[in-house]
């Protein structure tokens, strides 16, 4: 597995694993030992690069990888996210970013990750409540304190990004990109580049919409997030189908899975940019990182690239409710 940088000088492995779906978001929590064993398998396998959040869960992702983690620590880097309040019943009561709970969410996530210092920091959502200048010196306090390494933000707009920059060097930016989401090329990617901030692709594989195995007629657990996405529902998969049928056709040629070729397309848009998928089963974990071996020649991403601009996506990305949170 070759290594990529984010910022300045954050080095990962060119695929990172994203661990949300082993407790939270997709269904029921995988067994612990399961999703221990496939977060390990990962780290076999030449993944450096793990991402978790307080609120997956809550708090039993962090817990999990903290587990799975701990006998390969000083070989990894953890990322979380800070940002939320939760409610008694472990669940979204809205968005906190106040510096002293930023500070409070730090001590817990490090206990619950069984470390001394977080790799990188991520405000999870910007909060139109707090400055953003804030949320920066109050992680710039953390650095310091030498428990956080790096700060983060999470699908934040141009002007967040470029004050929160200003107070204490992002090093990189998560939001969401593939070839069925690509609003972050008009002025994210461009931003970033400038800036020398690195990007964190999640959902690199249209929440699991981009691997195919997903028809018209799937039919999602009751918990699962995508039952709110617009994306996801059933008259737009069948639209949707489009973009998968013509990933499908590249596949063919390049002797790859439809995956594969979704997430090679990623990699090859800029040597900063570190995708995250994730899944909960180890065959699926072995085909993602088959996708570093997957070369998109110069003419196969321009007619990616071009088939792709031309097929309407049907859907939004998120449920109204969720949309208010992102991109301020």
């Amino acid at each position: 597995m070759k290594k990529r940088k984010l910022g300045q000088n954050l080095e990962v492995s060119e695929l990172g694993l994203g661990c949300m779906g082993l407790s939270f978001g997709l269904g029921p929590a995988v067994e612990k030992q399961q999703g221990i064993a496939l977060i390990r398998g990962a780290v076999e396998r030449g993944v450096t690069f793990f991402d978790t959040a307080e609120i997956y869960g809550a708090y039993t992702n962090e817990e999990l990888v903290g587990e799975a983690l701990e006998p390969f620590r000083d070989d990894v880097v953890i990322a979380t996210k800070s940002g939320f309040k939760i409610d008694e019943n472990g669940k979204s009561a809205g968005l906190d970013s106040r510096p002293e709970h930023i500070k409070e969410v730090a001590e817990a996530s490090l206990k619950r990750l069984r470390t001394d210092r977080i790799d990188l920091l991520y405000q999870h959502r910007v909060d139109p409540n707090v400055p953003i200048e804030d949320v920066a010196g109050a992680v710039k306090d953390l650095i310091q304190a030498g428990k956080v390494k790096h700060f983060g933000l999470s699908e934040a707009g141009v002007e967040v990004i470029r004050r929160a920059h200003a107070v204490q060097p992002v090093t990189a930016l998560q939001s969401e990109y593939s070839l069925w989401w690509r609003e972050p090329e008009d002025v994210i990617l461009p931003t970033l580049e400038k800036l020398g901030i690195g990007f964190v692709p999640f959902s690199p594989l249209g929440k699991g919409f981009l691997t195919g195995a997903i028809k018209q007629d799937t039919k999602f657990d009751p918990n699962d997030f995508r039952n709110t996405v617009p994306r996801f529902a059933e008259e737009n998969r069948k639209a949707n189908q489009a973009v998968v049928d013509l990933i499908a056709e590249f596949a063919k040629k390049k002797n790859a899975t439809t995956a594969q070729v979704a997430l090679a397309w990623v990699l090859a848009q800029k040597p900063w940019m570190v995708p995250i998928p994730g899944t909960t089963k180890l065959h699926r974990l072995d085909e993602n990182l088959g996708a570093v071996n997957v070369e998109l020649t110069a003419e196969d991403l321009r007619e990616l690239n071009e088939a792709s601009s031309s097929i309407q996506v049907a859907g939004a990305r998120y449920s109204e409710g969720a949309q208010r949170m992102i991109n301020r």
